[in-house]
């Protein structure tokens, strides 16, 4: 529905500018598609109002003409609508370039490339590329591989609620959840939603490749306010046992669980494939470990080797 009504939009945006006269309704509704499948009238003139509105608050210039053949008439101004003229410095240029570079693996990608040659075919500054020579060390990117990014992104947008299914790490089987999302961020390589989870009647962090399925939008609005400031990165953080309050004694298998490597205080060779860590944790870190599996073994402290061998047997139970 989003994707249907932004090309809807484009088309009456091109229309307004292209002409050099007003054009009545009949006339809009007759060169734009979707204009064609409304319906009844009535339902023409809504939906042709509410994209009106649309229009003027994303900053269109729209004019209206009265008693035109008995009609009112309709144009933007290409001289009402032009942007001034954008003059770029080289760090604003390569600002610029290192940010399309982030979205190459995305579904913006495309988007990105456009925008950089239509700045530069405008008259931006090639600037120097500040990884060059660099490339295998260093690369940009926000990976982007979760199918439910998309829908998400434009649920976010535009303030869509949605409905998926979730299975969380220590459960065997999906849950279906309806959420109004907020924000989407990354960290750590994983894609992250947050938002107002309605059922549970509270804020809660998604980890987008937990999402299976289709996300499926919702009508009606938001029934939770949105917060100024979403503190995503920060409630990943908690989860994963990045706000260290302990320190957990493991045994990893040796090519396996490097984010958990990469933590470590200490690491001992066991022997065998087997490496002893030394993990500092807070909150959430069996969760994690029950992700890996037969990968690792708990040793130390007892509650939390207890509360990963209680996740194991609920997954084992279902």
């Amino acid at each position: 529905m989003a994707i249907a009504k932004a090309e809807r939009l484009m088309n009456l945006a091109l229309c307004l500018l292209g002409t050099r006269r007003p054009l009545s309704k009949r006339e809009l509704r007759g060169s734009i598609e979707a204009y064609l499948e409304a319906g009844t009238d009535d339902s023409f003139n809504r939906m042709f109002e509410r994209d009106k509105d649309d229009l003027r608050e994303l900053g269109l210039v729209i004019e209206t003409v009265e008693n035109l053949d008995g009609d009112a008439g309709y144009l933007a101004r290409r001289d009402s609508n032009r942007l001034p003229a954008i003059t770029l410095d080289a760090e604003e240029a390569a600002a610029l370039g290192l940010a399309a570079k982030v979205w190459q693996q995305a579904r913006l990608a495309g988007a990105a490339s456009g925008a950089l040659q239509k700045l530069r075919a405008a008259g931006m500054p090639e600037a120097e590329d500040p990884f060059e020579g660099h490339q295998s060390a260093l690369e940009p990117r926000i990976p982007v591989h979760e199918t439910a990014f998309e829908p998400l992104m434009l649920a976010c947008r535009d303030r869509r609620p949605v409905v998926f299914d979730y299975r969380k790490a220590n459960a065997a089987r999906p849950e279906t959840r309806h959420v109004e999302p907020w924000t989407l961020e990354c960290w750590r390589g994983h894609w992250y939603l947050a938002g107002w989870d309605r059922q549970r009647g509270a804020e809660r962090v998604f980890r987008l490749s937990r999402i299976t399925g289709k996300v499926r939008s919702r009508a009606g609005s938001f029934t939770a306010e949105v917060p100024d400031v979403v503190t995503v990165r920060e409630t990943v953080e908690s989860w994963a046992g990045e706000t260290a309050t302990r320190t957990a004694l493991i045994k990893l298998r040796q090519g396996s669980g490097y984010p958990l490597r990469a933590r470590a205080t200490a690491v001992r060779d066991l022997g065998d494939g087997w490496d002893e860590l030394a993990i500092p944790y807070g909150h959430g870190l069996d969760a994690w470990l029950v992700e890996l599996g037969p990968e690792v073994v708990v040793l130390e402290p007892a509650d939390l080797r207890a509360d990963v061998v209680d996740r194991l047997r609920a997954v084992a139970k279902d």
